[in-house]
């Protein structure tokens, strides 16, 4: 999926924004080469001197905000002993739900090629909502180790409710980005709830 020519980081963020901002104020529909260039102020013929085509672009920036919340997941291990374990898996929680958008999901969803791009990327080893679900266990198992959740904790069948609802959120959430952060919310504190006091604990 390597884009036509050169692209530069500049370039790539500069098309991403533009789309992400057409998606939240137009919606899907109205998500076409025109629109994207137009947004990012740029010459219109930049998005395929870039990209093959719209596929290929929509799969590239969902790829791309993928690899985002991986890394945010990954940094969990630095936080490992600091604030609350609630407030570090709502952080990435968080950083997951908004990474591409609803909007961006569903755009996905509905254009097979673009799917099929993302598909064979995550098959290849790109950043995936499995990365985030074993890099939240690992910091989990990390927490475990330091005391501040129970020994018998299942970090990773918390880890996999966790990016699992979210996952669900992304794919059938709507646009009512609020409702669906406030759902991350309530989850989080039921796991960490649970994590603290372990299999068959109760809450104090």
């Amino acid at each position: 999926m390597s884009p036509r020519g050169v692209t530069t980081p500049d370039v790539r963020e500069r098309l991403f924004g533009a789309a992400e901002r057409v998606l939240e104020r137009e919606g899907p529909g109205a998500l076409t080469s025109r629109a994207i260039t137009g947004e990012a102020g740029c010459a219109k013929g930049l998005l395929h001197a870039h990209f093959s085509g719209l596929d290929e672009f929509v799969a590239e920036l969902v790829l791309d905000r993928f690899a985002r919340v991986a890394r945010h997941a990954e940094e969990l291990r630095g936080r490992v002993g600091q604030r609350t374990v609630a407030e570090n898996l709502l952080g990435t929680a968080l950083a997951l739900l908004s990474s591409a958008g609803p909007t961006v999901a569903g755009l996905a969803l509905v254009r097979p090629e673009a799917s099929s791009r993302i598909r064979e990327a995550l098959v290849g080893g790109a950043p995936g909502f499995d990365t985030v679900q074993d890099a939240i266990a690992e910091y989990l198992d990390e927490e475990r180790r330091g005391g501040r959740i129970a020994e018998g904790a299942d970090t990773a069948t918390a880890a996999l409710a966790l990016v699992g609802t979210v996952h669900h959120l992304l794919m059938t959430g709507g646009p009512d980005r609020r409702n669906a952060q406030e759902r991350v919310g309530r989850l989080v504190a039921l796991l960490e709830a649970t994590l603290r006091n372990g299999p068959g604990g109760h809450a104090e």
